[in-house]
């Protein structure tokens, strides 16, 4: 059962903040309140879902595409992406949308934590993140360890999908992923420690 404020008040939950804006009936609050929340959505969602993207195409192949066009190509990904029909249900945003995210994001997580805390001791050679033939390029600029361990740690976050008596690990998913692919890189880069 979801409770929230908007439950008392109005007798069922509702969690999208424009609806319950329209549920106001003092003209002058429900004003201030819907230009508060313009100005915080497009703060928010221009400096987070926008600008990282739009730099990460633009150095993809930064001769053709500049940050302006990493913009444009971020737009028309998050058309292609129908955000509508994720909001058209909340539990389709929260179970899908954001526990599949965290399927993704915990084994990341999980992996820098490891290597930073434990495996290298909070002892990073800064030159070497910087130099091609460091200690921190392995394999082409890739650690296939790392690669793995993120790869079975989503792998398995992922299972409870498919197998509905282990649902429980993608209900979880950014925990079971943190936790495997923290122990599964710390077993990998064992012989790898920096002393």
């Amino acid at each position: 059962m979801h409770l929230s404020a908007s439950a008392i008040l109005f007798g069922q939950p509702i969690w999208d903040p424009v609806v319950l804006l329209s549920r106001f009936n003092q003209p002058v609050v429900a004003l201030i309140a819907l230009i508060a929340l313009l100005l915080a959505t497009l703060n928010t969602n221009v400096a987070a879902n926008v600008v990282s993207p739009s730099n990460d195409f633009s150095n993809l192949r930064p001769s053709l595409i500049s940050s302006r066009i990493g913009g444009l190509i971020t737009g028309v990904v998050g058309i292609c992406m129908m955000p509508w029909k994720l909001l058209a249900d909340f539990s389709s945003y929260i179970f899908g949308w954001l526990v599949g995210c965290s399927a993704l994001l915990g084994p990341i997580a999980g992996i820098m934590i490891c290597d930073y805390y434990i495996v290298r001791r909070r002892q990073l050679f800064l030159e070497d993140l910087y130099r091609r033939g460091g200690r921190y390029e392995y394999g082409n600029g890739f650690n296939g360890k790392a690669i793995v361990a993120l790869l079975t740690g989503i792998a398995i976050a992922l299972v409870g999908l498919a197998l509905p008596s282990l649902h429980f690990l993608y209900d979880y998913a950014w925990f079971v992923g943190f936790l495997l692919a923290g122990a599964i890189y710390y077993a990998l880069m064992a012989g790898d420690r920096e002393r």
